[in-house]
């Protein structure tokens, strides 16, 4: 397990290091390009119910995706950490996304104990995951808290969303595709992994 771990964290470094050295042009043409790749998805536009991450600079712009969602009228969920756990609760519109306060890590998540839990009220369709590396094959490698990884084994196991099995779709710069990562039993396999390339 530890050489696992410190394989995980080799490739979390090394990525780290490429994303840091992308220029912010880049970065934005990357976003744009995944973003309109994201809504031409049969899965994208079948969906009802969708979380979606809420982006830092390192990661693929998801405000588009976000304001889109909005848009064309889909139910929206985000990501609230609660010590090592997720949840995934409705977000309701673009002003109450601009309302969200920010974790010390700067990321916007909602801090209020009274929305809508994604699991308790029909699970959801698809789920747009974040990450450090991925593979074409769909291996996903997180930022090392495990909490998607840990959501989604929730999730199976979770009597009120029984059968409803959502689309996992990861969405990268082409930066973060590996030939291959090293993964533990844990570790979730996404459906489709969405890069420039």
């Amino acid at each position: 397990m530890d050489a696992i771990k410190l394989a995980k964290n080799i490739v979390r470094k090394e990525i780290k290091g490429v994303i840091n050295n992308m220029s912010q042009e880049e970065k934005v043409r990357q976003s744009d390009t995944v973003c309109k790749k994201v809504f031409d998805l049969p899965e994208f536009q079948s969906s009802e119910r969708i979380s979606i991450y809420l982006s830092t600079d390192n990661e693929i712009n998801t405000f588009p995706i976000l304001a889109y969602l909005f848009k064309i009228g889909k139910q929206v969920f985000v990501p609230k950490y609660n010590g090592k756990n997720m949840m995934m609760v409705r977000l309701h519109s673009l002003e109450d996304f601009d309302n969200l306060p920010l974790t010390k890590w700067m990321i916007k998540q909602p801090n209020d104990n009274n929305r809508e839990d994604a699991l308790k009220t029909g699970g959801l369709d698809l789920i747009i995951c974040p990450g450090v590396a991925f593979t074409r094959t769909g291996k996903r490698l997180g930022h090392g808290m495990g909490y998607y990884d840990k959501f989604m084994n929730n999730y199976y196991k979770c009597e009120t969303v029984i059968n409803k099995n959502p689309h996992l779709i990861g969405v990268c710069f082409n930066e973060q595709i590996k030939d291959d990562i090293p993964t533990s039993e844990s570790d979730v396999t996404l459906d489709k992994v969405i890069s420039e390339n």
